[in-house]
């Protein structure tokens, strides 16, 4: 979802949500600054103002949504909490983890989510919490557990990217919950809210109406499409609801693509299907919002 790369530059897909971000609002998508940190600090930043918005692997709840101060601005990847195990365990779903020792990182969903699953299935566990996912992912590599738990993608890419072996291990492909994965902001800024709403639909409707980083700019000149013509800012009237320059959501568009492009270029290398996280139109979960 985000990674530093040894050049020093900041890649992934929370990543191009903030430069899609910065394009809209200020015409640059360069002008973000990333703060990495930890799972159980996370909401801390944001309400104290150290960041304005939070974009990274976090789940809406409905506690986090109404007794935090914030506001989650949409899903823009829908995911489920699954376990990473050895391979030659012969473990073949989470109710053969009866007894087993799990690690899992401090202030995530998957604390209660792993408790509910034990507790609803009769199942046994031993808790091995550690501060953040790296704490954690050493934890299992060196045998302090025998599962390590938290949203399949993450673990996915663990798999591939920290296993010496990635064969010797495997992700269950039974999920213990759904987990929708989406930016938040502060709740004392109902613009910034609405920014945020729908830059990220902007990047959905793109894909549905086929608008990519490589034809908007004809597009925007010469589709007949009235809808196009709206999101792109050739028919006024968005921006000026926004308190943006109506090019917003093409200057967006231009700097990182559509959702799918985003998808494709962060996620798919992974080799992580996109299933749910496709198009409706395409058996999926994923559509925009109305804009008109």
């Amino acid at each position: 979802m985000s990674e530093l790369t040894p050049s020093g530059k900041w890649r992934g897909f929370t990543i191009d949500y903030c430069r899609a971000l910065a394009a809209a609002v200020l015409g640059d998508p360069t002008k973000v600054r990333f703060l990495p940190t930890a799972s159980n600090k996370r909401f801390t930043v944001l309400q104290t103002g150290e960041a304005d918005v939070l974009s990274r692997t976090t789940t809406w709840t409905l506690t986090r949504d109404v007794e935090l101060g914030l506001n989650f601005v949409g899903v823009f990847y829908y995911d489920g909490q699954s376990f990473l195990v050895k391979r030659d365990e012969g473990i073949e779903s989470a109710k053969d983890l009866d007894g087993a020792a799990i690690c899992i990182s401090k202030g995530t969903t998957s604390e209660l989510n792993t408790a509910d699953y034990f507790s609803r299935n009769g199942l046994r566990y031993r808790s091995v919490v550690y501060e953040n996912p790296e704490e954690a992912k050493l934890a299992f590599f060196a045998d302090r557990c025998d599962a390590m738990t938290t949203d399949a993608f993450t673990l996915t890419t663990i798999r591939l990217s920290d296993a010496e072996r990635p064969q010797d291990y495997v992700v269950l492909p039974d999920y213990v919950s759904r987990e929708p994965l989406g930016p938040v902001v502060r709740s004392d800024d109902e613009q910034w809210f609405d920014i945020n709403k729908w830059v990220l639909n902007a990047l959905i409707a793109a894909e549905d109406l086929r608008i990519t980083q490589a034809n908007v700019e004809s597009l925007r000149s010469s589709s007949p499409d009235p809808e196009i013509q709206r999101l792109l800012g050739a028919t006024p009237g968005f921006g000026r609801a926004l308190g943006l320059p109506e090019t917003w959501a093409y200057q967006a568009l231009r700097a990182v693509g559509n959702y799918g492009e985003i998808y494709e270029r962060n996620i798919a290398p992974l080799g992580v299907e996109r299933g749910q996280n496709q198009l409706t139109r395409d058996g999926g979960l994923m559509y925009p919002l109305p804009m008109r």
